[in-house]
């Protein structure tokens, strides 16, 4: 469920103010994870690893506060949950956009990922729960490792976005850098911060 708000009834005022007329005012944030545990989850359980990265991602940005607010055109949009999405190759030779909802149970994330997504690929059309849910997107360039990457600024869509490549692997440890593009209306780089440190606590600590 969404709803407008007004700036001034918000802890975004101030940023409001400042930065909604910025020619650009998405800021990025590189930071490299280790993802030791969920690569050794992904092979002994079977699962996607980009499943874990977006469930990982959706935990850590689900208690702070600022990701529920976005600014959508003109105005602030509040929102009571939370979606990752994820860029799925089609039939077409294409990419399409599946919005997957953040629940806390993995099982049932899990099953909503590989249903959607597959159903996305088949027909080419995107899932798209931007209306109800502030939208995390995500983007995995997979046949690579890269060190970061800067998104161009539309000034259609102002979603946070995390970016990432293959992974690498350094003695007994796996890395993998991440970028972390954000409005800087919707958060300051505080809770930038705080969102890539719930993430890797977030990778460590699942199960």
């Amino acid at each position: 469920m969404s709803r407008e708000v007004k700036a001034e009834d918000t802890a975004r005022a101030a940023a409001y103010e400042q930065w909604m007329k910025a020619k650009n005012p998405m800021v990025t944030f590189f930071k490299t994870l280790d993802v030791t545990n969920i690569v050794k989850i992904s092979r002994k359980k079977k699962l996607k690893f980009n499943m874990l990265m977006d469930y990982c991602i959706g935990k850590a940005a689900k208690e702070i506060k600022e990701f529920y607010i976005l600014p959508v055109g003109e105005k602030l949009i509040q929102y009571d949950t939370i979606a990752v999405n994820s860029i799925v190759n089609n039939v077409n030779g294409g990419v399409s956009s599946c919005d997957i909802l953040y629940v806390d149970n993995i099982e049932s994330f899990d099953r909503d990922y590989i249903k959607y997504t597959a159903q996305v690929a088949q027909t080419a059309k995107d899932r798209d729960l931007s209306s109800d849910s502030m939208v995390i997107g995500t983007s995995a360039v997979v046949n690579t490792v890269i060190d970061g990457a800067v998104g161009v600024y539309s000034g259609v869509f102002n979603n946070p976005f995390v970016i990432w490549g293959k992974y690498s692997k350094k003695w007994f440890k796996y890395y993998l850098s991440v970028s972390f593009q954000f409005h800087h209306t919707q958060m300051d780089g505080a809770h930038a911060g705080r969102f890539l440190e719930n993430l890797q606590e977030e990778i460590n600590n699942l199960k």
